[in-house]
């Protein structure tokens, strides 16, 4: 554990003088109680602060309603869910053994939770401008496709695809739901017309189907086909 807590915070530009802070951000519930849970609500937080002063300074002619639909892009569990695997945050968590039979270290929710709770672990280690220094570099492709409506609101660009393709309306169908009624996780499963069916996890309902329009969408290079 200790090489790939090495591997992530170089990997993060961050050494933490506070171990137990980047252990507990890496914890899942399902390991124990000091897990990251609280972490990840402030790092919610801090996230949002640092995407949205870095769109405002981006972008200083845009209007506040693209400035939220760029804001949602880069905040999203899949956005933090990607930047986690470009890290090598998965094989540094902390899970129970079931959770890890499960797939967890790649699942797009508990990763993206991760990634958040580690910027919050940094912000309380180094201040606002040791997190600042770490979410620059991570969060630039991000920033760079923030305007794309696929990534914003991949279900929209689906059925638009859909409709112009006649392949009818996609439809999402909850194929699991576990979890306790606080925290619960959905499966959804997403088809259109005659196209193999995309599952994915989300910590709600609609999380969920964003997340399965996404995969279906990249999977298929759908966006390619109706350029």
């Amino acid at each position: 554990m200790s090489e790939h807590l090495d591997r992530l915070q170089r990997a993060l530009g961050y050494r933490f003088r506070d171990d137990s802070l980047l252990r507990r951000a890496l914890t899942h519930r399902s390991a124990g109680p000091d897990n990251n849970e609280r972490l990840e609500f402030l790092g919610d937080r801090v996230l949002g602060l640092m995407v949205a002063e870095a769109l405002m300074e981006a972008f200083p002619d845009a209007e506040e309603g693209e400035l939220s639909r760029r804001f949602h892009g880069m905040v999203s569990r899949d956005a933090c869910a990607r930047i986690a695997n470009e890290i090598g945050l998965g094989p540094a968590l902390r899970l129970a053994a079931g959770e890890t039979k499960s797939g967890g270290r790649s699942n797009p929710t508990i990763l993206g939770d991760a990634m958040e709770a580690l910027m919050a672990a940094v912000y309380k280690d180094g201040g606002y401008g040791a997190v600042l220094t770490c979410f620059r570099p991570l969060w630039q492709e991000a920033m760079k496709t923030s305007g794309n409506a696929l990534q914003t609101n991949p279900k929209s660009f689906l059925q638009e695809w859909a409709a112009a393709n006649g392949k009818g309306t996609p439809s999402y169908t909850i194929v699991n739901r576990k979890g306790p009624d606080h925290a619960p996780i959905f499966t959804i499963e997403a088809r259109v017309g005659q196209l193999e069916p995309e599952t994915a996890t989300g910590r709600s309902r609609q999380e969920a189907e964003k997340a399965a329009a996404l995969r279906l969408i990249e999977r298929e290079n759908l966006k390619c086909k109706t350029a």
